[in-house]
């Protein structure tokens, strides 16, 4: 699995349609939602800087996201033309393979004795 990772740097007007594009439900994965190896995306939005947000895909591999991407050319090019126009920058920070995950077991009631 790898997850590869954008910074974009959004204009004010466009926080609303650039979380839509990314958010649930939204554009993006609507376009590789029936893609092969596409595994989803995470939006996160920077606390101290609101212009700057994160995005995540998560693929297989990115031989499934290049197939992908060839095989919706126009409908993805037409998202590339959003973006463009709702953000100052874009920048590929980087393609990751996931190496380990960790879990975090919520704080229940396990472990405490009733006395």
């Amino acid at each position: 699995m790898v997850e590869i990772v954008w910074e974009y740097t959004v204009k004010k007007e466009a926080y609303g349609q650039f979380e839509l594009l990314f958010g649930p439900g939204g554009a993006w994965s609507n376009l590789f939602a029936k893609s092969a190896g596409f595994r989803g995306t995470t939006l996160m939005r920077d606390l101290q800087d609101a212009q700057r947000y994160l995005v995540i895909e998560i693929w297989n591999d990115e031989t499934d996201r290049e197939r992908s991407i060839n095989e919706q050319e126009d409908d993805y090019a037409n998202l590339e033309k959003l973006l463009a126009d709702w953000t100052k920058s874009i920048s590929k920070i980087g393609i990751f393979s996931v190496l380990a995950e960790g879990t975090i077991r919520p704080r229940g009631k396990a472990g405490r004795r009733r006395g």
